[in-house]
Parts: C-alpha cells; structure tokens; sequence
C-alpha cells in the first residue's frame, strides 16, 4: 500500500500512530490467512460496520489480487445476513422486555 499523505492519526500521535500503521501493514501481509482471506474479510468487515469508503477499497484491492465478482458478491450477502441475524436477535431482546408476560413466554418458548 503505497500512501502520498502522513495519516491524520501519525501527524497527531506520531509514536503510537506510526505503531499502528506498522501493525496494520503487518497485517495485511500472508500470514495463516492468505491476501485474498484477508480482502474477503475487510469487504465483510467493513460492509457491516457501515464504511463504503473503506468497502470500496477493499473491493477494488479484491479484485486486483483475483477474487471473483461472485466470491465479492457471496461475501457481502453472508456479512448481510449475519448482520441482520445479529439485529434481529438484538431486537427480540429489546421487544421482550416491553410485551406482556404471556407473550413473552410464548416467543420465548417458555410453558
């Protein structure tokens, strides 16, 4: 990854900044994980935490290494579906907490 600006978080913690970076780069390289794991992954990732920005960098450095549309396509629908499980079983939660007892214990499966 070759950049033509300092990050903003180097210019204003240079010591810590500049550790992060190093971690970040280090990351990126192969490890157990090869590159094309590791770019599925940061589409996911940064598709659910809500980052197009940063998405669409990985997307792209996706496509340059060799993964397919389809995989790019399958891994942004599995991040998808995880993160709507994931808000669906938050929100039960939540809707539990204000029904009435009765209901509760009918969507609770509870007697």
């Amino acid at each position: 990854m070759i950049r033509t600006q300092t990050p903003w978080f180097v210019l204003h913690s240079p010591e810590l900044g500049k550790a992060f970076e190093n971690f970040y780069q280090e990351c990126n390289e192969d490890g157990v994980l090869d590159k094309k794991s590791k770019e599925l992954l940061m589409v996911a990732l940064t598709s659910v935490f809500r980052s197009p920005n940063q998405t669409e960098v990985h997307i792209k450095r996706a496509l340059e290494i060799g993964v397919t549309k389809e995989e790019i396509a399958e891994v942004l629908l599995l991040a998808a579906a995880e993160g709507a499980w994931t808000q669906l079983a938050s929100a039960q939660q939540i809707c539990l907490k204000y029904l009435s007892s009765t209901e509760k214990r009918r969507l609770s499966g509870s007697p």
